[in-house]
């Protein structure tokens, strides 16, 4: 029993009491907590972008099984799992990390699959016992291979566990999904970005390790939200990405529309990042009733799992939607600024890290992670090898082995017996005493002969690995080529280089019908604009997007937008943004999104005018049809259809004509170009279902289809790559030539070759004709060089340092004739949602 010491006297206490300065202590004691806080809460490690909690959280799922295929589980076990194992710092803290890692609007690629409520922009989450977790794939790409040592572990909080110091990341966290903290003396704000853009950006730093920033940002031109919305000035996002910090804008997305008869309101579908709409409507409502914003007759929030975010902003009558939007950009949190302070724990140590760096951390991490693994999966081989070798001794001479353990008296006799007589390893010896009756016959040792040299390839290709940098930064590459196929998705936010100043349009009464230029971007963004002059140079390098339509009409007239499922959707001028007269066709700045105004039912492909005297509208097909519309398609409906498709057909290519002398193009899967005179296609009225224009070959498809005029100069731009590869992600070979090189042939014929493909290549996976000097751009709308026409028409094409997204030309830029797009990858329609 232990001596009381109720009545004990103080004497014999004295021995441990200590004298000790108060600001010696208090310095001390505050280094340990900032210490504390800086390493242990509050700070992300550059290398898998994840803070301890987090990193315990999905360790402990992982190592829990709960994966994206199996069963979810109650949110309070995985709570309770990793505070009692790993993270001794309350429920709450670890609950709250954890919700953080499903919600959609708070990162690009949620690491954690949930059912229940886990909260709203505006709304907490229910309680940890109502809901249920797993992980998602994306999770689990944060821990492969963790158990085949590629990175270190340490001791737990009581050192009765081991935990990984950082996970193997296949990933770029830290770019891909925000970090936000703060710690005692410093703080730390990341932007999300787009996981393909990174991941090319990545790429690219692997083959060029000397990239420079402005390298660097044509493949990450800026941060992507999961909110989508606009990021307004890109100034701020230079010098962040160049020092680690810097700001910018975020604008919510919006849309005027009539909301009752006689009444017009501002739709707002997207919020800047990290606002909620019931934030939004308390501003607006503290604002009216202050008397300092006026012209808001009510305020709906129709937001549901549906629809998604639908704020409804009703504009009393004699008030300009636009005049008004323009307040509620200034004065509420419909636009709001983004900070960013990239602060990351590098080899333990707090840094700042511009852009490159972190790119640079990254990859030194996965180096070093392959590197591990590749040394763990020889060793693990060679293990193996070694007792398949064992093995094979003791089957070539089973029954000298029997005989010889069937006269031993025990194991280790047997064992050394074993040693001795055959030349065996201690391990190989073991192993043969644990042999199985059933492995001694003949088909297993045909098995084992098989393994044997299996493993033999198998410890060469990985000893190739380990003795050559070059072939270990490729299979990184390879690898991360991978992830951005399983996990990439489109761009969700739009990035505008302009100061994002709304060009307030007045009413129709007040708008003279002067000649303008309505202008279709790469990146979907729509706007006209007054200059009735040439639109600026069309060969400069810009820093985002590229016009692909330009069509001339007058500011009260009408254009059509044609799509792949053989719709034309007539749009009035009007709605459309007016850009300012010094702006550059290359660069819509104040452009609006076309899926803000018009509902489009599959790919836009161009624009068109309804002017009278057009020669008319022409169509092909992905199964080879083309279509010549006669010229009186003017319609008093809204919408109507060009040309009746057959099942699984749509519209790769519409172009319209200038004077009905133009050439005629298709250009198939199969690398087949063929050009035909557009004069042989009769026109048909909007019912018709066309004519045969090329003969496909078999498991051919069309990918590209337009015209040109036969007395200008015009090139062709060819991709081939794997016809099986996600769209968006594969760079491909990329081929200019110049049209002239291909012989016109009749139509419903075959073609000539156009691009010839090499090992890798299965198909051309897109495909543009136009007029000379094509410009290209990747998803984001940032530029992409081409290589220098080739006049081989059986030539190869050159690889492209990222995906190409479209190309344009300069003849497009400045006079708007002709405008064609070929094929884009699936997801084009949906960037802006």
């Amino acid at each position: 029993m232990p001596r009381s010491t109720k009545n004990a006297p103080a004497e014999e206490f004295d021995e441990h009491i200590v004298d000790t300065d108060v600001s010696d202590e208090m310095r001390s004691s505050f280094l340990e907590y900032a210490y504390s806080v800086i390493y242990s809460r509050a700070l992300p490690d550059a290398r898998d972008g994840l803070k301890p909690v987090q990193r315990r959280i999905l360790y402990t799922m992982d190592d829990m099984s709960l994966w994206h295929d199996r069963g979810h589980v109650k949110s309070a076990r995985v709570v309770g799992e990793v505070m009692g194992r790993l993270h001794p710092h309350g429920d709450s803290a670890i609950y709250d990390a954890m919700v953080r890692l499903h919600q959609p609007w708070s990162l690009r690629l949620p690491f954690i699959d949930g059912h229940g409520n886990f909260g709203s922009p505006d709304d907490p989450p229910a309680a940890m016992r109502y809901t249920e977790a797993r992980m998602d794939a994306a999770a689990e790409a944060m821990t492969a291979s963790i158990d085949e040592e590629t990175v270190d572990f340490r001791p737990n909080y009581d050192g009765r566990e081991q935990e990984p110091t950082v996970l193997p990341a296949a990933l770029p966290n830290l770019l891909i999904n925000r970090a936000a903290g703060i710690a005692v003396g410093m703080a730390t704000n990341i932007a999300p970005h787009n996981t393909v853009e990174v991941i090319q950006a990545l790429r690219h730093l692997i083959k060029h390790p000397a990239a420079s920033l402005d390298d660097i940002m044509r493949f990450i031109p800026g941060p992507d939200l999961p909110t989508g919305g606009k990021i307004i000035g890109l100034e701020g996002i230079r010098d962040a990405y160049a020092t680690g910090n810097g700001s910018f804008r975020m604008r919510a997305t919006t849309r005027i529309e009539s909301v009752t008869a006689r009444r017009k309101g501002i739709v707002v579908t997207e919020l800047p990042y990290n606002v909620g709409p019931e934030k939004v409507i308390e501003s607006i409502k503290k604002l009216v009733q202050a008397k300092k914003l006026q012209g808001i007759s009510d305020v709906k929030n129709l937001t549901d799992r549906h629809k998604g975010l639908h704020l409804v902003i009703e504009v009393k009558n004699g008030i300009h939607p636009e005049a008004l939007l323009e307040q509620l950009f200034r004065q509420t949190p419909m636009e709001s600024s983004f900070g960013i302070n990239a602060v990351a724990l590098v080899d333990g140590q707090p840094r700042t890290l511009g852009l490159k760096e972190m790119l640079q951390v990254y990859l030194n991490h996965r180096f070093d992670v392959v590197r591990r693994r590749t040394a763990y999966r020889r060793r693990m081989a060679t293990e193996r090898l070694h007792l398949i070798e064992g093995l094979l001794i003791a089957i070539l001479d089973i029954d000298e082995v029997i005989q010889l353990i069937r006269g031993s008296d025990n194991t280790g006799e047997a064992r050394e017996r074993l040693r001795q007589v055959f030349d065996l390893s201690e391990l190989q010896a073991n192993h043969i005493l644990e042999l199985q009756l059933r492995r001694l016959t003949k088909f297993s040792r045909l098995e084992l002969e098989k393994d044997r040299d299996e493993l033999t390839k198998t410890i060469a290709a990985l000893d190739a690995i380990l003795g050559d940098e070059v072939m270990l930064r490729g299979v990184v590459s390879d690898e991360l080529g991978e992830m951005a196929k399983r996990f990439g998705n489109p761009r969700r936010t739009i990035l505008l280089e302009s100061s994002g100043t709304v060009v307030t349009n007045a009413s129709p009464l007040e708008v003279a019908d002067d000649p303008c230029w309505v202008l279709l971007s790469a990146t979907g963004l729509l706007a006209r604009t007054t200059d009735d002059a040439p639109l600026g140079d069309p060969t400069s390098r810009v820093k985002h997007d590229i016009v692909i339509a330009a069509v001339h009409t007058t500011a009260r007239g009408e254009i059509g937008v044609v799509t792949s499922a053989g719709r034309v959707h007539k749009l009035q001028v009007l709605d459309l943004p007016g850009l300012p007269p010094t702006a550059h066709a290359p660069h819509l700045q104040g452009g609006v999104p076309l899926s803000e105004i018009l509902a489009v039912d599959g790919n836009v492909l161009t624009l068109m005018t309804f002017a009278d005297g057009s020669p008319g509208l022409v169509l092909g097909t992905r199964q080879g049809v083309v279509k010549r519309v006669k010229p009186d398609y003017l319609s008093n409906r809204d919408e109507w259809d060009l040309i009746t498709l057959a099942a699984g057909d749509e519209v790769v290519g519409a172009v319209s004509l200038a004077s009905g002398d133009e050439d005629l193009v298709f250009v198939t899967s199969d690398a087949q170009l063929l050009r035909f005179a557009a004069s042989v296609v009769r026109p048909q009225g909007r019912a018709g279902g066309g004519v045969v224009g090329i003969k496909l070959g078999a498991d051919a498809r069309v990918v590209s289809f337009g015209a040109v005029d036969s007395s200008v100069d015009a090139e062709v731009v060819t991709i081939a790559g794997s016809a099986d590869a996600l769209p968006g992600t594969q760079t491909g070979a990329v081929k200019v030539s110049p049209l002239a090189i291909y012989p016109a042939k009749g139509r419903a014929t075959g073609g000539v070759r156009c691009q010839r493909l090499l090992k890798g290549e299965d198909a051309l996976i897109f495909g543009w004709v136009g007029h000379a000097s094509a410009m290209a751009c990747a998803s984001s709308g940032a530029p992409v060089d081409l290589p220098p026409p080739s006049d081989r028409r059986h030539g190869s094409g050159v690889p492209s340092a990222q995906p190409i997204f479209a190309v344009s030309s300069p003849a497009t830029q400045l006079l708007g004739l002709r405008a064609t797009i070929s094929e884009t990858p699936k997801w084009n329609s949906d960037m802006e949602d």
